[in-house]
């Protein structure tokens, strides 16, 4: 989440209005994230989250979130749920852009993951998988390994700026993934950003999971190794230890929920290998692109390569959760 679009009050209640909600008490923008213009809202004593879709959101995919996150909710899963307008869409039009109201997740996202938490996002991560399996709608993954060569060619000749090293490193291990990338492993909708922001807590519970906006088709083990580089990493920049013991309760809980395959497990390595790089990227792109005037506070790139040596020098998966 970020702010790229600044909105006064007048603006706030003109589009809250659009969904039929009034008296508008407070609003508020929301810096944490890069992608999307945020706020909250309260209105009629209740709170919302106000998104302004910018940059990498495609216009056409937004039925597709909204659809998501409607049918996940009424099955139970926690997560927002987006109010329909005066013409019964989720989704309005604002000087040009595309928005959503949402309803809001009550708690705090955790900086700091105990072992149980990591256990209990992994029970979420197993449910979201066996609940959109029976989902009938798709979306391809526009950041998936077929996009990250073209990736590293817009931002080779920048990204030396932030590390003298960066080309080669990326270069290295690009092959390396191209090469070694698996096939038919089971697949169906991932949630693709389950990072710590986007896990939200009470009572030390996952109260829900927000943010769906890079949700797609692809392998449920990604998703897993996307977890793995997101939440089970200790430490920061150069002194970026993995912790074992927590991605062992991650697979813990989102085994007794769904049971992994052989080929999905002998998968992660090179998965968590991909999935850091895939971050490492657009945070070099993000870090390089930076819009002025917007407020926005911007990922370090460089924690992904202490990811990556890690990944490229692990030897299967019983070094990660065996």
């Amino acid at each position: 989440m970020a702010v790229y679009t600044k909105l006064n009050k007048s603006e706030i209640e003109e589009i809250i209005s659009l969904y039929k909600l009034k008296n508008l008490e407070s609003f508020a923008p929301i810096e944490e994230g890069i992608e999307n213009t945020n706020y909250i809202i309260i209105a009629n004593k209740k709170k919302y989250i106000l998104t302004i879709f910018e940059k990498r959101v495609k216009e056409q995919d937004l039925p597709f979130f909204c659809e998501l996150i409607s049918l996940l909710n009424k099955s139970g899963f926690k997560c927002p749920m987006p109010l329909t307008n005066i013409e019964n869409s989720p989704i309005s039009t604002f000087k040009g852009k595309k928005l959503t109201i949402l309803t809001f997740i009550h708690g705090k996202s955790k900086e700091n993951l105990s072992n149980e938490n990591c256990k209990d996002i992994g029970k979420e991560a197993a449910r979201l998988h066996l609940l959109t399996s029976k989902f009938k709608i798709q979306r391809k993954n526009a950041l998936s390994i077929k996009s990250w060569r073209n990736m590293f060619e817009n931002i080779k000749d920048k990204c030396i700026k932030i590390h003298k090293d960066l080309p080669n490193l990326i270069e290295v291990n690009l092959k390396d993934i191209e090469k070694n990338w698996p096939s038919n492993l089971p697949s169906g909708i991932i949630h693709a950003d389950l990072f710590k922001d986007n896990i939200i807590f009470e009572n030390n519970k996952v109260s829900g999971i927000i943010d769906f906006t890079f949700s797609c088709n692809d392998y449920y083990a990604l998703e897993i190794a996307i977890c793995f580089n997101a939440l089970c990493f200790d430490g920061v920049k150069s002194n970026l230890s993995f912790n074992v013991t927590k991605a062992k309760k991650f697979i813990e809980g989102y085994s007794s929920i769904r049971k992994l395959s052989d080929q999905e497990k002998n998968s992660i390595k090179i998965l968590s290998q991909g999935a850091a790089l895939r971050f490492l990227l657009t945070r070099v792109f993000d870090a390089i692109n930076t819009v002025e005037g917007a407020i926005v506070k911007i990922k370090d790139p460089i924690e992904y390569l202490k990811r990556l040596e890690f990944h490229k020098n692990a030897k299967n998966y019983e070094d990660y959760f065996f």
